[in-house]
């Protein structure tokens, strides 16, 4: 006599969807095609499409061999944390000599982004954030799960492929008083469209007129343009205005430790008080999530940042990849333009850093991977630090291919 299957408690679990970002990934893992290639990916690759790690990470992991593993602190590793602060608000910043800041280390942007979203969840209810068109998929996601309202402002024109400033303060604007507003530090992903520094300063106009929080999400800094100080800017003038400010670290990008889930939040208040207030509140919300951020990463950053000399080469290296980035830029634009591509392509180098917004329509990049085996996001974001030298004449065909055949 046979027996009944026993009946599941999770037989209702429906399968979910593949990421729209690491799904790119796993399709492209799955092609045996000789010529894929693979510009969905938020990583940095070289000249050999290997992934790159720094000299100066390779230099501070030997000395940091004998360290222990011992847990840290639910808010992290305190040399971490300050220096990590410097790094973003300046070395001589008021607010840090004043403790206006309250700086938790996270588990890299995701982890500082989703800890920021449940301490506005919990001490500022019912306010909403406002989120650019298009912006990162995952701010959507941490944003939903952690019950926080969310809604949407203007912020890049296809028609021009550029910034819609009129349309993004025009949303600000009519934006209830005291709301919540994601702003992309620099290197806005997918776009690579940053306001310039009088662009930042009517954005500003307007937010301090309304009362807004700005949020910041820093994933770049550094790796935009080569200069840590440059790439801070937004962040540093919305402080030297008297902003109370949300800001969000990552080290992924920019000291290349994707794996090791390093970053930081940061929340500026009106006091050292408060400070320390929002500190103590945000080590409650980390305590029931991960207790404590892994030490490593920590202790890497820390190394760095602290020596002068160890510092001095990171930069070296930071510019190294963002200048291959921009001469990926160059390389492809120039490509196109010898092909005769119909359409303007300048906006390939008018954006800055990892990612490029092409313009291809959902069925060209459709077609993009179908036929020529180039993988990228349904949005036509491509990773420009995915290129080669090798690889732009193949991705410059595959464009020009979809825009004369694909409509």
């Amino acid at each position: 006599m046979s027996m009944a299957a026993p009946h599941s408690r999770f037989d209702k679990v429906p399968q979910a969807p593949e990421d729209a970002i690491l799904g790119v990934t796993i399709a492209y893992n799955n092609d045996k095609t000789d010529t894929k290639l693979n510009l969905g990916v938020g990583a940095y690759r070289t000249e050999d499409g290997k992934p790159l790690v720094l000299n100066v990470v390779r230099k501070v992991e030997e000395i940091l061999l004998k360290e222990n593993h011992e847990y840290l602190a639910i808010d992290g590793l305190p040399e971490f944390r300050n220096l990590t602060a410097k790094l973003i608000f300046g070395e001589d910043s008021k607010l840090l000599q004043e403790g206006k800041v309250a700086t938790v280390q996270s588990l890299s942007g995701t982890g500082a982004l989703r800890v920021g979203a449940a301490f506005v969840e919990k001490w500022l209810p019912d306010v909403s954030v406002y989120l650019p068109t298009p912006t990162w998929g995952n701010h959507m996601n941490i944003f939903t799960h952690a019950r926080v309202p969310h809604k949407k402002y203007r912020y890049f024109s296809n028609s021009i492929r550029g910034l819609d400033l009129e349309g993004m303060l025009a949303d600000l604007q009519a934006a209830a008083d005291g709301s919540i507003v994601l702003l992309h530090a620099c290197a806005h992903n997918p776009t690579g469209c940053d306001p310039t520094r009088d662009q930042w300063q009517r954005i500003a106009d307007v937010m301090k007129s309304k009362g807004h929080l700005p949020f910041f999400d820093s994933a770049y800094q550094g790796f935009a343009s080569g200069d840590l100080d440059h790439d801070a800017w937004a962040v540093r003038h919305f402080a030297d205005r008297g902003f109370e400010l949300i800001v969000s670290q990552s080290y992924a990008k920019n000291m290349g430790l994707y794996g090791e889930r390093i970053g930081a939040l940061n929340i500026v208040v009106n006091n050292a008080e408060e400070a320390e207030k929002v500190r103590s509140q945000l080590k409650v919300l980390i305590r029931p999530m991960y207790s404590n951020p892994p030490a490593h990463g920590a202790r890497i950053v820390a190394a760095v940042l602290r020596d002068p000399a160890l510092r001095a080469e990171w930069k070296q290296e930071l510019k190294a990849m963002a200048d291959r980035i921009m001469t990926m830029r160059s390389s492809l634009r120039d490509e196109l333009k010898r092909l005769g591509t119909p359409g303007d392509w300048s906006h390939i180098v008018s954006q800055i850093g990892m990612f490029s917004f092409t313009g291809l329509s959902e069925i060209q990049v459709e077609a993009m991977t179908a036929k020529h085996h180039v993988y990228m996001t349904k949005d036509g974001r491509i990773s420009m630090a995915g290129l080669s030298s090798r690889t732009v004449p193949h991705l410059a065909h595959a464009i020009d291919d979809v825009v004369r055949n694909v409509s």
